[in-house]
């Protein structure tokens, strides 16, 4: 004997349309957050795209010359050097168009001045990242001292991350006088020496936390601890997708002066020329215009810095510090 299945009237299909959400989307938009460039050394606003800054003589301020003085006698004296260098703020671009059709056609839920703004906004910030990068975190970045750990941090059982940090303290400190006060470490070796027993064993009997940034700049005496996060496509438009982590395995330990002013020494500072950005509290200006011969609104943004390491003898860089 058959069984009449009867069919739900009406179906699903009949009474719905699938349609876009409007409360919902899908980009993966990296968080400013993520990016150390304005983060560990200061941005120094300047009005003209290029300009000169005075240097004294690091040595003439260290000599011991005072001397005992005889009655109605001459005082000892000395002077210091004066010198000068300058930056030059190179101005990198990028836009992004949308087109009349694309416009009158969108949907309501695609807000595409929005999107172009951050596609452009993102692009720059990427370039800052990985410029930030070339010029401070890589091993032809021209600190005072580049060096391999004898045993890399990833080998727990013969390497001493610690005392090579101190090392790195040391030279810093006994060739400026200034002890660091900064240190940067890229992902996969703060991921290495949140395990590491040279620090585990530092609090096993009075902690059972993690070892957050935080509790390894309490361990290390160092103030400021910064742990590169930010990722970047390796691959061309077209080829087979590829991502990495933008600052390598490597760390960096300096003195950053956390108020830039005259006669204030710092390893690097970032000169960021605000006749682009329009303003000093921001670094990228987006400008948005009709391009009336391809009939679309540009979406423009320019931004203006150098990356200036203006004392080399301030900062120690660990190159590949991890495997």
């Amino acid at each position: 004997m058959s069984v009449l299945v009867r069919k739900a009237q009406p179906s699903q299909g009949e009474v719905h349309t699938d349609e876009m959400l409007d409360n919902i989307s899908i980009a993966y938009i990296q968080s400013q957050d993520k990016y150390l460039f304005p983060k560990v050394f200061p941005i120094v606003p300047v009005g003209k795209q290029s300009d000169k800054y005075y240097t004294f003589t690091k040595n003439d301020w260290f000599r011991d010359e005072a001397r005992k003085r005889a009655d109605s006698t001459e005082s000892a004296g000395s002077g210091y050097g004066l010198s000068s260098d300058n930056y030059y703020c190179d101005v990198w671009a990028f836009h992004k168009d949308v087109g009349a059709q694309t416009r009158a056609n969108a949907d309501a839920q695609i807000d595409l001045a929005r999107g172009a703004v951050q596609f452009v906004t993102q692009r720059l910030l990427m370039r800052q990242e990985l410029q930030w990068v070339t010029d401070y975190f890589s091993a032809g970045s021209g600190w005072g001292t580049t060096a391999t750990p004898a045993n890399l941090w990833s080998d727990y059982t013969a390497s001493d991350p610690m005392e090579d940090i101190e090392t790195a303290k040391e030279a810093i400190l006994s060739v400026t006088g200034f002890l660091p006060n900064t240190l940067v470490l890229g992902y996969q070796v703060m991921r290495k020496l949140k395990n590491h027993p040279d620090f585990r064993d530092r609090i096993k009997y009075t902690s059972a936390e993690n070892i957050t940034p935080a509790l390894l700049g309490s361990l290390l005496e160092i103030p400021n601890i910064y742990v590169a996060q930010s990722i970047k496509a390796t691959n061309l438009e077209g080829e087979t997708a590829g991502y990495g982590f933008a600052h390598g395995k490597h760390a960096w330990l300096g003195y950053v002066n956390p108020t830039p002013g005259l006669m204030m020494p710092s390893a690097g500072y970032t000169f960021a020329w605000t006749g682009v950005s329009s303003t000093p509290s921001s670094t990228i200006g987006i400008d948005q215009f009709e391009m009336k011969s391809i009939k679309s609104v540009r979406y423009e943004g320019e931004v203006a810095f150098d990356n200036k390491v203006v004392s080399a003898d301030l900062g120690y860089f660990f190159n590949g510090a991890v495997a």
